[in-house]
């Protein structure tokens, strides 16, 4: 049996941990050619340049002598390392000291924290929020605790899916338990891991969420700068169609709040070209699973209802309610709670009524504060028709025993 070669274990070892499957892998990584890596993987490798050890040791977090190289005499032994990082108590990232070579985690461990990542974000659509809240926040805890174990692709992939876990909370917190402080602090946290990704698209979405916070408090210019950075963000990604239509549709959201209807509209119909014009239908990201070219016409919508466009609104509006699909009951709730402030607009009461009390049945199986929201909007608009029977029915209802208890307890 032929003698198998002997080679450098501890580069191919931190190479694989990394993620970079083949020699090949790494040299493009490192803009070399594969026949460099594959001496430095032989028994005796060569001491690299200067610049080159620089790399491999930020790519991989390793040392030179981690690495397996040996400084040749009077050589310093290469350069020193400030990454890998982890979570401080506060949750933000911070420098750690460099981990061995044993205690980095294989490969494998980003595909299995990216699984649970996904798992949590279809159970968003259905699970309670207070349910899944912490589950979240646990997972991303553990996100922070394996970054200092993990290098080069494992380590992006690592971050990539920590930023979408903190991304997830943080709108648990915003549009779910209505903590938008909680929420700005932890969309920090998103956008920090996005960076360790380098995740330019994932950035423009965190971002764009932060925008919710301070145009719900009035501070539109605030907004709009945030959706300034998003849009940077998006642009350097070259980001699909799909995601820039729901950056118009978050900053028509905004500009509605703050009264500018016709700069809204004007922002939806952009959007709507470039969905229109986007004939190869590029697939977005894999995370973007609260936009579709449904939810821009409740986007539209909302915005004609504020406006005081009435037939418009409830032409819309009715159309979403019929094409949104049967799995979407948070945005169902809204649609109906938008729907029902159409005809209290409109003077309506019966129908307005009619409306809220499917809103309440939908928010029953599947709780959404930002529906409930809706709900009591509509009510309030009630006010001059509140002896009217079909409000009074609304009354049993909104301040029925389970509904209260339930939304105090949420």
């Amino acid at each position: 049996m032929p003698q198998q070669a002997r080679t450098n274990t501890r580069l191919r070892a931190a190479r694989v941990a990394a993620g970079y499957h083949s020699q090949q892998a790494l040299a493009s990584a490192l803009s070399v050619g594969v026949r460099q890596v594959r001496r430095w993987e032989s028994e005796a490798p060569p001491w690299p340049h200067p610049d080159l050890q620089e790399r491999l040791t930020r790519l991989l977090s390793q040392t030179m002598e981690g690495l397996g190289f040996r400084a040749p005499a009077g050589r310093d032994s290469g350069p020193e390392l400030r990454r890998p990082q982890r979570a401080s108590a506060s949750g933000v990232l911070a420098a750690v000291p460099l981990q061995s070579a044993a205690a980095m985690q294989p490969a494998t461990v980003a595909t299995d924290y990216q699984s649970v990542t996904r798992a949590h974000r279809r159970m968003y659509w259905s699970v309670a929020p207070a349910t899944l809240h912490p589950t979240v926040l646990a997972h991303a805890a553990l996100g922070c605790s394996l970054l200092p174990e993990t290098a080069g692709q494992t380590r992006a992939s690592v971050a990539s899916a920590l930023g979408e876990s903190w991304l997830l909370a943080g709108r648990i917190e915003f549009f779910d338990l209505q903590e938008p402080e909680r929420a700005a602090a932890t969309l920090l946290r998103a956008l920090q891991a996005a960076g360790e990704a380098d995740d330019q698209l994932l950035g423009a979405a965190v971002l764009a969420h932060s925008a919710f916070i301070p145009a719900w408090k009035g501070r539109r210019d605030d907004a709009v700068q945030r959706l300034v950075a998003a849009r940077t963000y998006a642009r350097r990604g070259s980001a699909p169609a799909i995601l820039l239509a729901w950056l118009d549709a978050v900053e028509a959201e905004c500009e509605t709040r703050a009264g500018n209807t016709r700069t809204a509209l004007h922002l939806i119909g952009h959007a709507e070209d470039l969905l229109a014009d986007d004939v190869d239908q590029e697939v977005g990201p894999e995370w973007l699973d609260w936009f579709s070219p449904v939810r821009l016409q409740a986007f539209r919508g909302d915005t004609e209802l504020r406006a005081g466009h009435l037939p418009q609104a409830r032409t819309t509006l009715t159309a979403v309610l019929e094409a949104l699909p049967a799995d979407e009951e948070k945005q169902r709730s809204v649609v109906l709670g938008d729907l029902a402030a159409v005809e209290a607009a409109a003077g309506s009461p019966e129908a307005a009524c009619q409306h809220a009390l499917s809103a309440l049945d939908q928010l029953e199986r599947t709780w959404y504060a930002t529906g409930m929201d809706r709900i009591r909007e509509v009510r309030r608009s009630l006010a001059p028709h509140q002896h009217e029977p079909c409000v009074r029915a609304l009354d049993e209802r909104l301040y029925g025993w389970s509904t209260t208890v339930s939304a105090l307890a949420r």
